[in-house]
């Protein structure tokens, strides 16, 4: 069962149980899931809506050991960073599998502009990164790229943030090299349809109880559902029922005890889900509440969804052979000082398995 079916199984399902409003909200929400489902390119971007002095306040009371407090850096990166992904399927996104999708997008930016983005389409994946800010961001600044030594070739073009591309069966193959049976990935954790259903009816029964629904005009047209529910009642509660489905889950999905959540603020939190033409265009979630005694501005997060556009390949993109990095660069003698040493790239978070 896919992600969008659950939610819209767990809120229409729990919505009939209460008052008409409720009701009627669920089905909307429901229907709405149903159709992103049915899509076959989307699009998601999620925005932070946050500022430094919040995400400070919130890392001072983490109490931090000396010297790991937050960057200022860091903060504004946090602070003003948008996600945009868009996905791309032969079949509706409900029916697909992994080998069913054949275009990936993903892009980081901030009021500064595009931090990181990477594609997948047809046998490549393309990547580009300002690698500069990035490290000045994170306190780690990098060397430039005519440092580098001439066995690094197209790596210089990822240091002066171009696009560069490689083969995506040959990451994947220069990955699992070396690798012993016995460290092979673990496949992907999987519910069969008996747990799916007996899920979905315990988060059915604890939504029905602890989230209230209202509904109310929005701008343009667009109708507005709320859902609100107390953050640390509503976690306990779901937890609570998918206990006893503990045996049937796979396996590392270890579940937090209820002294685990003891401390965690029971204020309430509200998400706002915006629906036009039947469709779901956004969702708004204020965490500002869950920050409590901390000055807290505004802490909130929101997520748009849209029909997207096909990924495409970027053109000039330079060719990595990862193989012959690997061998060549990281694998040769260490180089002068005045040149990029393998423990500098290692200093970069570049390490050579994740390129």
């Amino acid at each position: 069962m896919t992600a969008t079916a659950v939610v819209g199984a767990v809120l229409a399902g729990s919505a009939a149980c209460g008052t008409a409003e409720q009701l009627s909200a669920g089905q909307k929400l429901d229907q709405a899931f149903e159709e992103l489902g049915k899509k076959k390119t989307l699009s998601f971007e999620l925005d932070v809506d946050t500022d430094v002095a919040s995400l400070k306040a919130l890392d001072a009371k983490s109490e931090p050991a000396p010297g790991e407090e937050m960057p200022d850096e860091a903060a504004e990166l946090i602070s003003g960073a948008k996600i945009t992904m868009t996905v791309q399927s032969k079949k509706p996104i409900e029916e697909s599998g992994e080998q069913d999708f054949v275009g990936m997008a993903m892009k980081i930016s901030n009021a500064d502009g595009d931090l990181a983005e990477y594609r997948v389409v047809g046998d490549y994946t393309y990547v580009r990164a300002d690698i500069e800010t990035i490290g000045q961001m994170m306190g780690s600044p990098v060397p430039a790229a005519e440092d580098l030594p001439p066995e690094a070739g197209a790596f210089k073009d990822v240091l002066e943030g171009k696009w560069v591309k490689f083969s995506t069966k040959e990451m994947e193959e220069v990955a699992a090299e070396g690798q012993d049976a016995q460290d092979a990935p673990a496949p992907d954790p999987t519910l069969d349809a008996k747990t799916q259903k007996k899920l979905v009816e315990a988060l059915r029964s604890v939504v029905a109880r602890e989230v209230d629904f209202k509904t109310a005009d929005g701008e343009d047209g667009a109708e507005r559902v709320t859902a609100t529910a107390p953050f640390r009642t509503l976690l306990t509660e779901l937890l609570g029922e998918i206990r006893p489905l503990a045996k049937d889950l796979p396996p590392g999905m270890d579940l937090p005890t209820d002294q685990d959540l003891k401390d965690a603020p029971d204020t309430k939190v509200t998400a706002d889900f915006t629906l036009k033409n039947g469709e779901l265009t956004e969702v708004d979630l204020d965490l500002a509440a869950l920050a409590e005694d901390a000055k807290v501005k505004k802490l909130g997060l929101t997520l748009r969804m849209s029909d997207g556009t096909k990924p495409t390949a970027p053109a000039g993109a330079a060719e990595l052979d990862l193989a012959e990095l690997m061998e060549g660069f990281f694998a040769g003698p260490m180089v002068e000082d005045d040149e990029l040493s393998e423990s500098d790239l290692a200093d970069l978070g570049l390490p050579a398995d994740e390129l």
